[in-house]
């Protein structure tokens, strides 16, 4: 039974349209829990991970993958090149599924078995919209380096993406200057309280 449940699942998620799903027993299956969405194919992919590449054209679409990110780990690495679903969404442009997946829990900063993290994938591929959405996170880290030692940043310019290059580094910016006041206020902070020690 399990055997079957996972081969309806791998064979119905790597097309482009999510539309031949609603015509399986894939939703009921998943809200059974009878399938183990963790399973991987011989390529080294869940379920999860098929669904993050695939183009989503209705709600009832959406919802179908968001039960399915709610069964699995959607932070699981593909056994070949250690790619998470986030990655492979980032880096087919597929903004939906990035949005639930980081609803789920999905951790920006995984890096696979080059080094890449989700922010570099985006950057490499021009993908400015979700670059954003993941700047947008608050534990995104700009400054992770890859096998390479390149960042999301150096990795934008060589790609010619300038766009992207200039969101990452008025990030960077941004996110020193905010570090630097709150050092300067947790200073302050200590002064007074040392002067108020000193009164008493």
């Amino acid at each position: 039974k399990h055997k079957i449940n996972n081969g309806i699942i791998h064979l119905v998620l790597p097309y482009v349209s999510f539309s031949p799903l609603l015509c399986c027993p894939l939703g009921p299956t998943i809200a059974t829990e009878v399938c183990n969405v963790n399973k991987q194919n011989k390529a080294g992919y869940t379920p999860i991970m098929l669904a993050a590449l695939a183009a989503v054209e209705t709600p009832e679409d959406m919802r179908v993958v968001e039960q399915l990110f709610t069964r699995g780990d959607v932070n699981a690495k593909a056994s070949q090149a250690g790619q998470t679903a986030l990655m492979l969404a980032v880096s087919h442009g597929r903004m939906g599924m990035v949005q639930a997946l980081l609803a789920q829990g999905a951790e920006v900063n995984l890096q696979d078995d080059e080094g890449s993290s989700a922010l570099m994938c985006a950057s490499e591929h021009g993908h400015a919209d979700i670059v954003k959405l993941l700047l947008a996170q608050p534990d995104c880290d700009t400054t992770l380096t890859d096998g390479d030692d390149s960042t999301a940043l150096s990795i934008a310019l060589e790609a010619g993406h300038n766009d992207i290059a200039v969101l990452l580094y008025a990030h960077a910016n941004f996110s020193r200057g905010q570090a630097g006041v709150s050092a300067r206020h947790s200073g302050s902070s200590l002064s007074s309280s040392g002067g108020r020690n000193n009164l008493e």
